[in-house]
């Protein structure tokens, strides 16, 4: 089964996030910031991250730019799941990388499950320049 990677600083939300898709069979593990994530993707190489963009130390759209050189995981795909609803910030982190954005507030558990498999089933987009 797939590893999914999940980046969220809200503890609750985070643990939510590992036992929904825990359920669905994934394994998973977990990062608070993008510091974290960066130094949990070198040792779990994720298929799928689960990014917030509001964190402390490092936000989503840094993260997905200090991600960008590391070129090593091509087939890894990016799930932006946050409440930030700024099209500025929608726009970079789309050409950073990520293959889909969600609001949180407006998914449902069984949402972010059919998203999460059928972006794993999906092939990596290619990041625009």
């Amino acid at each position: 089964m797939a590893h999914i990677l999940i980046v969220e600083d809200e503890t609750s939300l985070n643990e939510a996030y590992t036992i929904i898709l825990k359920k669905e069979g994934y394994s998973i593990s977990n990062a608070f910031n993008g510091v974290q994530a960066l130094e949990a993707i070198k040792q779990t190489e994720p298929d799928l991250i689960l990014l917030d963009l509001r964190m402390p130390q490092m936000d989503g759209v840094e993260f997905l730019r200090n991600l960008a050189p590391l070129e090593n995981y091509p087939a890894m795909k990016i799930i932006v799941f946050s409440n930030y609803d700024v099209q500025q910030d929608i726009d970079e982190a789309f050409k950073l990388g990520a293959t889909h954005y969600m609001l949180k507030a407006w998914a449902s558990p069984r949402e972010l499950v059919k998203v999460v498999a059928q972006t794993l089933k999906e092939t990596r987009k290619t990041r625009v320049s």
